[in-house]
């Protein structure tokens, strides 16, 4: 816990966090000009204390069958409430998955009214989509630290021209400015961009920071293909995007199945690892994130402050007021560059032309307000004092702090020093990983002597190597591979008898046929000596 003390007017505040800081910043300095010039009307919601206090938010945003609800499950390791996962168009919903001690789901109309969770500005958008919202509620390390958002797989084709029923982008615009990452997933067997996905691209834009992009399935194509896959995704993101840079591009199989071409096995291991640990930073720097969308939105609010005052201003006193009004929504590029030049405000800050347009269409302009200098002073002393006192304060406070990164699920596996399947186990210092030798006892009535044998066994002995190897050609991903390896229950030297190696070759056995591993063995499948 840190207090420190900032001065405003002589007064004395003290902020017991960073986070207590920015709501008592918002509240006290911000919201006040954002209510005074219709600021919410505009662009974003009011702020509530659950946004400030919310677990960082990863949103997976892709078209239909990209392996969102997939990944999902990946990272969690287990199924969640409210799954459905098909080659058509199966998630329908937005699907908070969030923690909680039982597993359970809550209905949207139930969500937006509980003042513990951040989504009450949701109710905006109606019915038609609350209908559509749930959360779900899950047990799982991993949720201990962040909430996954799960949405509807975005349409192509005929099908896109079906209406949803609500403001589709509305809402991811809406989670674009609360979530912490956004996380784009493509087919690599599919990348065209359809009209609604490349409208939901164009919605994240302002966000740019938080976007990666994931090319899942990428285990379904060969190596050749796999690299004309990949131009072609560039090209058409920097066509959507329209920027010389293009987001961070991660390259793999979220799922636990055999891969299908194996030969870039490497390539995807170094994807995951880079894409789990820039997870797993997220809640080392939310305070961070939250503070800088804080800026962001006071920049904005500024800006909005004196657009709104100009129309104010140009309206006239009696007769022609529709008149005018209509003639300054046509000529609102004009009114930009005139606040450009007199406040000396960058480009980049103002609002998007036809979004401001088609708000102010449905406003009375005779009701806005003046400029009111004293409002704009305390926004600019907020953000010359008090956003500098918090940044100072944050390295302090993550240094302090016992949060831990994101465990459990798939992370374990992201530095699983066990077994030999663990992230560049058997390279460099780690080479000839489990030597010496295996011991393998032969069981003449065993379904895996012709495995064993094939192995090439000596003196009754088969090199860690050979069993590895073996391992490895059935495909299966190695964070399985690894768990199936703490399973046979590997002694500490790296040894498997030979009922350990027939146990490991029965559990891929299982995996490959489609069925789940058991979180804790029968009996009768473990070793004598271990009953």
């Amino acid at each position: 816990m840190f207090s420190w003390l900032s001065r405003d007017n002589d007064k004395q505040e003290v902020y017991e966090s960073v986070v207590q800081g920015l709501k008592n910043i918002y509240r006290n300095k911000l919201l006040p000009l954002e209510q005074h010039y219709q600021f919410h009307d505009f662009h974003s919601p009011q702020l509530e204390d659950s946004d400030f206090d919310a677990k960082p938010m990863i949103l997976l945003v892709g078209q239909y069958s990209t392996g969102k609800t997939t990944f999902i499950k990946y990272l969690l390791e287990r199924d969640f409430p409210g799954i459905r996962i098909g080659p058509e168009p199966t998630t329908d919903r937005f699907i908070a998955v969030m923690y909680d001690e039982k597993d359970g789901q809550i209905p949207g109309n139930a969500l937006v009214v509980d003042p513990k969770k951040q989504f009450r500005p949701l109710s905006k958008f109606g019915n038609a989509f609350l209908n559509r919202l749930q959360c779900s509620l899950v047990k799982s390390a991993v949720l201990e630290n962040i909430s996954i958002v799960d949405t509807p797989g975005i349409l192509s084709g005929e099908k896109q021209r079906v209406d949803r029923g609500y403001d589709f982008t509305g809402v991811l615009q809406w989670f674009a400015e609360r979530v912490d990452r956004i996380i784009l997933l493509f087919d690599a067997h599919k990348l065209d961009i359809s009209d609604e996905f490349r409208r939901s691209i164009e919605a994240l834009r302002g966000h740019d920071d938080k976007i990666r992009i994931v090319l899942n399935k990428a285990d379904m194509i060969d190596h050749q293909q796999l690299m004309r896959v990949y131009g072609a995704l560039m090209w058409s993101l920097g066509k959507v995007l329209q920027t010389p840079e293009v987001a961070r591009v991660y390259i793999g199989s979220f799922w636990d199945q055999p891969l299908r071409y194996d030969v870039n096995r490497k390539l995807f291991e170094d994807e995951e690892q880079d894409l789990f640990k820039d997870l797993q930073s997220l809640p080392r720097n939310a305070a961070l994130r939250k503070l800088n969308d804080l800026i962001k939105r006071a920049r904005l609010a500024k800006v909005h402050a004196y657009i709104i005052a100009e129309l104010k201003k140009e309206m006239p006193s009696l007769i022609g007021k529709e008149g005018k009004k209509k003639e300054l929504i046509k000529n609102l590029g004009q009114t930009y560059e005139k606040l450009q030049k007199e406040h000396k405000i960058s480009p980049g800050d103002f609002p998007e032309i036809k979004t401001m347009q088609e708000v102010l269409v449905n406003l009375d302009f005779t009701k806005f307000h003046p400029i009111k200098p004293k409002l704009l002073e305390v926004v600019d002393r907020m953000l010359a004092e008090d956003i500098a006192i918090l940044m100072a304060k944050i390295p302090q406070e993550d240094m302090n702090s016992k949060e831990p990164e994101i465990r459990g699920g798939a992370f374990e596996n992201v530095e699983d020093t066990v077994s030999p399947f663990g992230y560049k186990r058997g390279e460099g210092i780690d080479a000839g990983f489990g030597e010496p030798e295996w011991i393998v006892s032969k069981h003449k009535n065993d379904e895996y002597d012709e495995i064993f044998t094939k192995l090439g066994p000596s003196d009754g002995k088969v090199t860690g190597s050979a069993a590895k190897s073996h391992m490895v050609k059935s495909k299966l991903p190695n964070s399985v591979l690894s768990k199936i390896w703490k399973l046979a229950d590997v002694d500490k030297d790296g040894m498997l008898d030979s009922e350990e190696f027939a146990l490991a070759m029965h559990l891929i056995k299982v995996k490959i046929d489609g069925n789940e591993l058991p979180s804790d063995l029968p009996p009768h499948l473990l070793p004598p000596s271990k009953r």
